[in-house]
């Protein structure tokens, strides 16, 4: 069974730090684009960052570039996003979502989306809650 589980979400004071992990099982992450979204209360679902398990490369909205960052551990076949400097807007529910990197790029190619901002990723982790709060 093809499952992603996210874990590492707290309650951290404005400035702190956390480390998500979104670890995959039934599938290896190679050669998938994998991307972390979140949801705060009242608003939509944005994409926050992505990675090409593979080739490495990664992709940032700007609220959170120099903040964030997201890495693969294929050791683990796991990835993950490391936040720093968290401010109280980085409130949410935090998912991880995973798709082999050529369909989603046939995909956005089509439709000028980039891995940050498409929503239609095959895989779904189940969110973990990360609150910035003092």
């Amino acid at each position: 069974q093809l499952q992603l589980v996210e874990s590492g979400g707290d309650l951290v004071q404005p400035g702190g730090s956390l480390r998500l992990s979104c670890a995959a099982s039934g599938f290896t992450l190679d050669y998938y684009a994998v991307g972390w979204f979140r949801q705060a209360p009242g608003k939509e679902r944005e994409g926050v960052a992505c990675v090409e398990t593979s080739g490495g490369s990664t992709k940032f909205i700007d609220s959170v570039k120099g903040r964030f960052t997201i890495s693969t551990d294929k050791s683990t076949n796991t990835v993950h996003l490391q936040m720093n400097s968290l401010k109280p807007e980085d409130t949410g529910v935090y998912y991880c979502a995973a798709e082999p990197l050529s369909r989603l790029v046939r995909r956005i190619t089509t439709t000028q989306a980039t891995c940050v901002n498409d929503y239609d990723y095959d895989y779904w982790g189940q969110g973990t809650q990360v609150t910035v709060s003092s």
